[in-house]
């Protein structure tokens, strides 16, 4: 029977696989945006604030409505201001979705993952279905609608990152994959265009994406667990329904079958227990200076605090590592409609064109992530170097990760600042790998990084306060609509040069794991001396 006895591994392959599909198809789908501004816009949703008799500040934002002939071009129409709706509704949305994050972590870790996974199935359901029943009289009704699809895909990514630690030797890599999977699923509404424009209502195909809540269902009973999965994985560590009459036991250990024989489970939870502690002991944050080791076996080893966490220089520095990468990614998806309408003059044509291309590129995202996973376990199955902890091998392998990824963002954000519309196929490349390599690389640091305890409520705080950040997005937008006369050049400008922050947190690893070599180095030459002076 799956999951009992020597079916742990398939449903250890079975949990991996759904949840790759789970990302692949639902968790990111609120980032294909431009692709559905395209269909909003084409159904006259805040049609109402296009200006039919304004003068227009930006010739880029002048459509020419078209009649069957030439002759028939008889109405220009201002609507800046519907995009800088559209732009407002994915600017609330990103913004709710990351400033729950903390609370939503904190209920994560607190209340596990059936929990949480139930509240993200619901607010999926309410998103989609929402869209479904929408109009553009009820535009209105994209601001809560798109708000719960894009924090429902992250609950449902926050809780699929840790199937990572079913594969020890791969844990990285699986986190990775999971991550281009999230980017890659904004195909989805590529693929609700493409209906769209062959005849199939958008109204009928978030219909069918609101029945798919009943997969997510089947993977919360069935192949997740009910609280956390533990790291490093425990023996006989089972998770799921009950099966074959053994009982279901806190954290997803599988109880000693009904009359039956076996190890008993006091010796289960010994065992369990005894993970546990080494689990927080491994997940503790690397100091310069190791504390003294407690005498007593039976005295488990501190576990850093969640104050002390929030309070190190590695938790800042990724925060400022995280917030400027995100803020250019989410203010570029906003704003990738009116920018691709200006520099292609209106002609929808070409719009659509480029915005296929643009969606069609989000596909890459789940081929690109395994390169991440693939950087930061590359010392796995490696000897140690002397005296060197699996934990700070995974941090010092993790600043090349850090690193690659601040250079693809000041790279993604110089081309995304050229006015050259051929430009932005390559800009659409480098937004979709520095966005696999940003999301993968955030969770994964912070199961390194930090205890394992701590994991939701870090993780959350990070894209909490990431959200304040993110705020900004529809300000600029507005200074780019008001005083700069629709001309981003200056704000591009300043968010190329803000993204040299980023460079501080890898710089900031690497120098930090330098100093624990050196210690190490000191210490094993100073014992060496010792031993030689005693011999003599």
């Amino acid at each position: 029977m799956l999951g009992c006895g020597g079916g742990a591994k398939l449903r250890h392959s079975l949990t991996v696989a759904s949840g790759f599909v789970e990302n692949l198809c639902f968790s990111g789908i609120a980032y294909g945006w431009a692709s559905l501004v395209f269909i909003l816009k084409n159904d006259g949703y805040f049609s109402d604030l296009c200006d039919i008799t304004a003068n227009a500040t930006d010739p880029g934002d002048i459509i020419t409505l078209t009649g069957e002939h030439p002759r028939d071009n008889i109405i220009q129409s201002d609507c800046s201001g519907q995009d800088e709706q559209f732009s407002l509704v994915f600017t609330v949305a990103s913004f709710s979705m990351n400033f729950l994050r903390f609370p939503l972590g904190f209920l994560f870790d607190r209340f596990g993952t059936m929990a949480t996974r139930l509240l993200a199935t619901c607010l999926y359901t309410t998103g989609t279905l929402l869209i479904t029943v929408s109009s553009p009289e009820q535009s209105a009704l994209l601001f809560p609608a798109i708000s719960c699809l894009i924090t429902s895909g992250m609950l449902f990514y926050t809780t699929n990152a840790q199937v990572g630690n079913l594969f020890d030797s791969h844990r990285s890599t699986v986190i990775s994959v999971y991550a281009g999977a999230f980017d890659s699923s904004a195909a989805v509404f590529l693929i609700v265009k493409f209906l769209y424009e062959r005849g199939v209502s958008f109204h009928s195909s978030f219909l069918v994406l609101s029945v798919c809540s009943v997969i997510h269902v089947f993977r919360t009973f069935f192949l997740m667990p009910r609280t956390h999965i533990p790291y490093p994985l425990p023996d006989r560590y089972a998770y799921g329904v009950s099966c074959g009459g053994r009982r279901w036991k806190r954290g997803g250990e599988r109880g000693e079958k009904e009359g039956g024989g076996g190890e008993r489970q006091g010796d289960v939870n010994a065992k369990y227990q005894k993970n546990a502690v080494l689990q927080k002991a491994e997940s503790a944050p690397l100091q310069l200076q190791d504390k003294a080791v407690p005498s007593r076996p039976d005295q488990p080893e501190r576990v850093a605090s969640f104050r002390s966490c929030v309070l190190s220089w590695f938790f800042l520095w990724h925060l400022v590592w995280v917030a400027v990468m995100q803020f250019c990614h989410f203010l570029y998806i906003a704003t990738v409609n009116p920018m691709l309408n200006r520099l292609a003059n209106r002609d929808q044509t070409l719009v659509s064109q480029y915005t296929n291309a643009f969606a069609f590129t989000q596909l890459c995202g789940v081929l690109c992530a395994p390169w991440n996973g693939l950087i930061m376990d590359r010392h796995k199955g490696k000897p140690l170097a002397p005296g060197e902890t699996d934990k700070e091998a995974d941090l010092r392998s993790s600043s090349l990760s850090l690193f690659l990824t601040s250079l693809q963002c000041l790279l993604f954000s110089i081309c995304a600042s050229s006015p050259l519309l051929p430009l932005q196929y390559l800009t659409f490349i480098l937004q979709v790998l520095n966005r696999s390599f940003l999301y993968g690389g955030n969770a994964a640091f912070v199961s390194i990084a930090f205890p394992g305890v701590h994991f939701g409520k870090l993780y959350g705080l990070v894209m909490s306060l990431s959200a304040v950040v993110s705020l900004l997005q529809y300000p600029c937008f507005a200074l780019v609509k008001g005083a700069l006369g629709g001309d981003p050049f200056y704000v591009n400008i300043a968010l190329t040069l803000l993204t040299l922050l980023a460079f501080i947190h890898p710089i900031n690893i690497f120098y930090h794991c330098r100093k624990l070599t050196n210690q190490r180095e000191d210490m094993a030459g100073g014992a060496a001396i010792t031993l030689a002076e005693a011999k003599m």
